[in-house]
């Protein structure tokens, strides 16, 4: 079938708007992560003070609600870019369904594709623990690298929507590549997570180390245990592709492991990942040292993205750049 060209230029608009969207959410989220830490604190003082008046008879409620309003504005401000976090994702996902539209095909089909639907499971993955955990004022540092890669991915990796190869015309890129897109996707969520563990933690242990940095997160059992839960809902949808592209190898190529460079990177990170989460149940390695493994991971998937598919050669080279 013919490309629907004004579907796909649909497409295209919907992504760069969806990117300049998380741009003003990620300023909105770092203006609540820089000072909304006192302003929660200044916040509690109020109530605290307003308790107080109240006990002696004569609370000034104006001069009390004047105090919550100036204390709250990072908050409110944070709560803002939250909002544009879900609009961005919603256009996001709208940019993907056109251009699966406009292909029609699963939209996956090249690295551009791939990294518009992993960037959008990752904000997804973001939005569903912002709502599990108070870590919204986090959101600047789970959209920064979110934001590089869909620049990068955008305009390095772009690629004009066009009919796949007859090697990724099978039912196989729908179940293989969904399933390593849905990994990678949530992984980059505990990447992130993990290095600001590291951080909380030194500082948990000397308050002198990164003080103006690592006071405003979270405790570092509430990083530990995004990162331990998140990484466990990825590593078995992960190990899922593994297994189907091992099997769509044996049906494409006559085997089911051949050491292609990104078959063999793959499988180098879900080694880590494994090794995390043994790590992470066994008590003598929780901590610091099961997020350095988390956080090699994470470099392992990265790694494989990019460097595998844009330097190196192999049976994948056909899912690059246009």
């Amino acid at each position: 079938m013919p490309i629907n060209e004004t579907l796909s230029q649909y497409s295209d608009w919907l992504y760069t708007t969806a990117a300049a969207i998380y741009v003003v959410a990620l300023m909105m989220t770092l203006v609540e992560q820089g000072f909304g830490a006192k302003g929660r604190l200044a916040t509690e003082r109020a109530k605290l003070r307003a308790r107080e008046l109240v006990g002696a008879g004569g609370p000034p409620v104006e001069e009390v609600q004047a105090a919550q309003r100036t204390s709250g504005r990072p908050e409110r401000i944070g709560k803002m870019g939250a909002s544009l976090l879900v609009l961005g994702a919603l256009l996001q996902l709208s940019a993907i369904v056109l251009r699966g539209l406009a292909v029609h095909r699963a939209p996956w089909g090249n690295m551009y594709e791939y990294g518009m639907a992993v960037t959008f499971i990752t904000v997804v993955t973001w939005i569903v623990v912002m709502w599990k955990f108070p870590v919204r004022h986090l959101t600047g540092f789970l959209l920064l690298p979110v934001v590089i890669l869909m620049f990068i991915n955008g305009t390095l990796l772009y690629t004009t929507a066009a009919p796949v190869q007859p090697a990724l015309q099978s039912y196989w890129l729908v179940i293989h590549v969904s399933a390593a897109i849905i990994g990678s996707g949530v992984f980059l969520v505990p990447g992130v997570a993990s290095v600001l563990y590291l951080f909380r933690a030194a500082y948990e242990k000397d308050e002198t180390k990164f003080a103006r940095f690592a006071s405003k997160l979270p405790a570092a059992d509430v990083l530990d245990r995004i990162a331990y839960r998140t990484t466990i809902f990825a590593f078995p949808v992960f190990t899922f592709g593994v297994l189907c592209g091992a099997v769509w190898a044996e049906s494409a190529w006559g085997r089911f492991w051949g050491w292609d460079p990104k078959e063999t990177v793959a499988f180098i990170a879900w080694v880590i990942y494994a090794a995390y989460l043994h790590s992470r149940a066994t008590a003598g390695w929780r901590g610091a040292r099961a997020a350095a493994i988390n956080i090699v991971g994470f470099a392992a998937m990265i790694f494989n993205l990019f460097f595998v598919n844009l330097v190196t050669a192999g049976l994948h080279s056909y899912a690059g750049v246009g």
